[in-house]
């Protein structure tokens, strides 16, 4: 591919770090020093008290889910996007919660905060927004809304890192928040992914659900002697608080991590530069250009069709195959979430139809790879590739 969804994002500097590690006689490879520096020095970054370092975006999402299910065992209901990645609501579904959803405000492919408010009600469990695409989904109104009802905020900025919003970064405003490290997002460690929280109960339950609920995992000493008191028959070493997960990370994946955050900011404000480009050199009058861009921390180039039409997105994916662009059609996650099979049967037939600003994006939307050494020459003979098309 000419111009491939990401290039580059794993650096001779990145993997020097980890030979560097591997030269040692008897390096540690699993979970050790560097994932906890890693977990410090991106609490830091992001603004939030504690970060639990996992394998990767979904399991952040899965022990997230996890987690709130440990405060309402008896279920309840989810606001999710329809528009999103598979595990976000794939783990609702996994912990016995039911997943309502909400349209998408086409100008930042998030839920539409108005209507997240209309879809609230006792059995509201939590609200777990995703950050779609480098753009920031929050809305004044809703925050406030939700403090004031104490519904707990989830974000999902697996997409998003650095994206901002009142100029706080998006992922510092939830109760948990979800980030994922796959090769292609904002930085790599691989496969990776983060919890980050300001709760401490939310941050022991995390550090043991990550490993197979093990109460050693938890770095309270409160929490430790409180469950050996209780259990006074065990071995210490080995109790077991939830029928937990293996989530782990290794000692690579935080040296990746560490080395990346360090550019982290530089590659974003990059990103953002490609995007305002970008968006200025499509041809409006065929493609959407109006997004709420303050604050973004562009993913991928955001490609959607001003109007339905067929017959043109047909001719419009010949000619990128032809020019070596590679792109995802639906955005993220592939579309509409409710058109999935794994949907059939939890919500009704047809269900999809009652949300025309993601079925556009489903059939209409597409993106296409922006990543930090993207040149503007590129950025300039892409958008005139989309023009002729």
């Amino acid at each position: 591919m000419k111009f491939p969804l990401m290039r580059n994002n794993i650096l001779r500097e990145d993997l020097d770090a980890v030979i560097r590690h591997l030269q040692q006689d008897d390096p540690i490879l699993t979970h050790s020093a560097n994932v906890r520096a890693f977990e410090e020095e991106w609490s830091q970054w992001i603004g939030k008290k504690y970060s639990v370092f996992v394998n990767s975006g979904a399991s952040a999402n899965l022990l997230t889910m996890a987690i709130l299910k440990l405060r309402y065992p008896e279920g309840g209901e989810v606001i999710v996007p329809p528009l999103t990645w598979v595990s976000d609501i794939a783990s609702v579904l996994q912990n016995g919660f039911t997943p309502v959803f909400v349209d998408i405000d086409p100008r930042t492919l998030a839920m539409n905060g108005a209507k997240v408010i209309e879809r609230l009600n006792k059995n509201t469990r939590a609200v777990f927004l995703t950050h779609a695409q480098g753009f920031d989904g929050l809305t004044d109104e809703l925050l406030a809304v939700l403090e004031q009802r104490g519904i707990p905020l989830i974000e999902d900025v697996c997409e998003s890192h650095g994206a901002t919003h009142g100029g706080r970064k998006v992922g510092s405003f939830g109760w948990i928040s979800n980030f994922s490290y796959y090769y292609a997002h904002h930085m790599s460690t691989i496969e990776g992914g983060m919890i980050c929280t300001d709760d401490e109960e939310v941050y022991q339950q995390a550090r043991m659900l990550r490993s197979h609920g093990m109460v050693r995992e938890a770095n309270s000493e409160k929490v430790r002697n409180d469950y050996r008191t209780a259990n006074p028959e065990l071995n210490p070493d080995f109790i077991f608080a939830f029928p937990a997960f293996n989530v782990r990370n290794t000692e690579v994946g935080g040296i990746l991590g560490r080395s990346q955050l360090r550019r982290l900011d530089q590659n974003v404000a990059r990103r953002t530069e490609n995007l305002l480009q970008f968006l200025s050199g499509i041809d409006p009058r065929r493609y959407r250009t109006d997004y709420k861009t303050e604050g973004s921390s562009n993913y991928a180039f955001n490609l959607v069709l001003k109007e339905p039409d067929m017959r043109f997105v047909a001719s419009l994916m010949g000619k990128m195959r032809d020019a070596g662009v590679e792109f995802r059609r639906g955005s993220a996650g592939g579309g509409n979430q409710l058109r999935q099979p794994y949907l059939k049967g939890i919500v009704k037939d047809g269900y999809y139809r009652e949300f025309p600003e993601t079925e556009h994006i489903h059939f209409y939307g597409f993106y296409i790879g922006n990543f930090p050494d993207l040149k503007a020459a590129e950025v300039a003979e892409l958008c005139g590739i989309l023009n002729a098309a």
